[in-house]
């Protein structure tokens, strides 16, 4: 009797145990989240391309573009125009976009799905160069792998930055093979979350090759022969490396405009007194250059001044009104100052501007809010005596607003600085001229590309700093990748401010205060490896060290000699 009390029991024991650990396992359950290891990678992927997309603009229209000298801010201007990073710009946003595209690759490897292979080893190519462009040496080999157990995973070491460049072209080169069939010929499809190619495997294909390019050139002054050698080999076999040659093909993105996380960032649809299109304007550097040029992109991308200065000494004293007047036929507002009034505010006619039709805003100087003699007491950034931008970047959503994170007229731009170095990239003049064409249908004024380049400042005359600034204006509001060849080749001539933070412009970001207190060991190895320059330490505080500058060096520019 007792043997068989003890059975019954243990069989009820083990019913109750039974049934409590499944009641377990569904609490542990999401029933409102998706199981990772059963679902579709689309689901993800859709949020590696926006949100990457989104990561682009924010540094490439944003501070960057300040570096850059496209923009100019008139109210919080210490990151965009003065360089104040304080070290606190992070590459969380990269990685966490990276941890998800790593689901994307994984559970395409389970699937065995190429396409989606293909794309997320792009992705992942484009991103970890980004993140080694803008730092230096960085996690890479153990990144993304805090899930599993060990040290090397929880706080990773910094991979060198010669190694993960070399990293990103071997994955370029898988991704070339994974995307070269007919779409017909996968077993998935990615239609409808790609919002770069609509699906496209052989748009994709051109976009990693076009990513190959880049980094190839991008390593041009530190490993000659290995540059040379990809860039020749991609060129001399279009079948097997296709590349973005056309605007049609272009890496964009465009914005869905249903709220403030996926409208354009200066939209005024979703910010209410528009702050965020108020405070940019456009840079005097880029102003003046492109109005020298009769450059008509100008046009698209900022507004007339609202009313333009004349200073005369003619005038009557204390002369200072605004009237309406005639320029080209337009209807316009002109303030008239005497000299007097001039002096009187202690300024020469070196301190303003009077060009009639587009005036910058100067890099990083005193009094900015107010500058062209603004009478704005409040400095609420409507100065009307700067060029805003055009009135499209106001809108949450539009034709000309997207994310360009890659295009035919920058892999003109590497083809032709290519055959400049005399290496079998086709001709340089034919290259650049398909560059700026290319530009101008990207911007929709294809029309006027031959009026453009037949003048003598523009035509092709060989020169590696031509290039670089006719690429340099080209790459609006993607000013990220001409930060890059600044570092490079030290084009254009950019000075900073007189109230940035340190005397040239800056060439990295620094290593942010959270990587630096919890990954500390393999930081300050990281900082080892930058090599210092006379400017190092400039703009950086106490916590950032001397070594960890934005004025220090890191490999990819190391014994160069540039930019400065």
């Amino acid at each position: 009797m007792k043997t068989t009390l003890k059975i019954y029991l243990l069989i009820i024991f083990a019913i109750v145990f039974s049934s409590c650990k499944k009641n377990l396992e569904k609490l542990n359950q999401n029933p409102n989240g998706a199981d990772p290891s059963t679902t579709n990678p689309n689901l993800v992927l859709s949020t590696v391309l926006t949100t990457a997309g989104q990561e682009w603009v924010t540094l490439g229209f944003g501070d960057i573009a300040g570096v850059m000298q496209h923009t100019q801010t008139d109210g919080w201007t210490g990151p965009h125009n003065e360089y104040d990073w304080s070290g606190d710009y992070s590459w969380t946003p990269i990685y966490d976009i990276l941890r998800n595209n790593k689901y994307v690759y994984d559970r395409s490897v389970t699937l065995n799905y190429d396409l989606q292979k293909g794309i997320s080893l792009t992705m992942k190519s484009f991103l970890f160069g980004l993140i080694t462009d803008l730092w230096g040496d960085a996690p890479y080999s153990h990144a993304l792998e805090g899930d599993q157990s060990g040290e090397e995973n929880a706080l990773p070491a910094f991979d060198a930055q010669k190694d993960i460049y070399t990293g990103i072209l071997t994955d370029l080169e898988t991704a070339n093979t994974l995307l070269s069939k007919n779409k017909a010929d996968y077993n998935s499809s990615v239609d409808g979350v790609d919002v770069f190619f609509g699906g496209d495997p052989a748009k994709w294909r051109k976009f990693a090759n076009s990513v190959a390019l880049r980094y190839f050139m991008r390593l041009s002054d530190k490993m000659p022969d290995v540059a040379k050698a990809g860039i020749e080999k991609i060129i001399a076999d279009p079948g097997t490396y296709p590349i973005i040659t056309d605007p049609s093909d272009d890496a964009t993105m465009g914005y869905a405009g249903n709220s403030s996380a996926d409208s354009w960032p200066t939209n005024v649809n979703y910010n209410a007194d528009s702050g965020s299109y108020r405070v940019i304007k456009m840079c005097s550097t880029l102003v003046k250059t492109m109005d020298y040029l009769n450059d008509p992109r100008l046009g698209v991308w900022a507004n007339k001044v609202q009313i333009f200065l004349h200073v005369d000494a003619a005038f009557p004293p204390n002369t200072d009104k605004i009237v309406d007047t005639v320029v080209n036929g337009e209807a316009r507002k002109v303030r008239y100052i005497s000299s007097d009034v001039l002096a009187g505010k202690g300024l020469t006619l070196n301190d303003i501007d009077q060009n009639v039709n587009y005036v910058g805003l100067p890099p990083a100087i005193v009094g900015g809010p107010v500058y062209n003699i603004s009478n704005d007491p409040a400095q609420a950034s409507h100065n009307p005596h700067v060029s805003w931008l055009n009135d499209i970047y106001t809108n949450a959503k539009g034709p000309l607003l997207l994310s360009r994170l890659m295009s035919a007229a920058e892999v003109h731009f590497i083809l032709a600085e290519a055959a400049m170095k005399g290496w079998a990239a086709g001709d340089a003049q034919t290259e650049y001229n398909a560059a700026i064409q290319s530009s101008f249908t990207a911007w929709g004024i294809g029309g006027a590309y031959s009026a453009y380049i037949a003048q003598p400042a523009v035509a092709y005359a060989g020169t590696e700093e031509q290039l670089i600034t006719q690429k340099w204006i080209a790459s609006w509001t993607a000013a990220t990748e001409s930060w890059f060849d600044f570092r490079r080749t030290g084009y254009p001539a950019l000075t900073s401010g007189p109230i940035a933070k340190g005397p040239v412009l800056p060439v990295r970001l620094y290593y942010m205060l959270d990587e630096r207190n919890l990954n500390a060991a393999n930081t300050l190895a990281a900082e080892n490896n930058l090599e210092t320059t006379t400017y190092s330490g400039y703009g950086a505080d106490a916590t950032n060290g001397f070594k960890n500058s934005a004025w220090s060096k890191p490999w990819i520019s190391q014994g160069t000699g540039k930019p400065w």
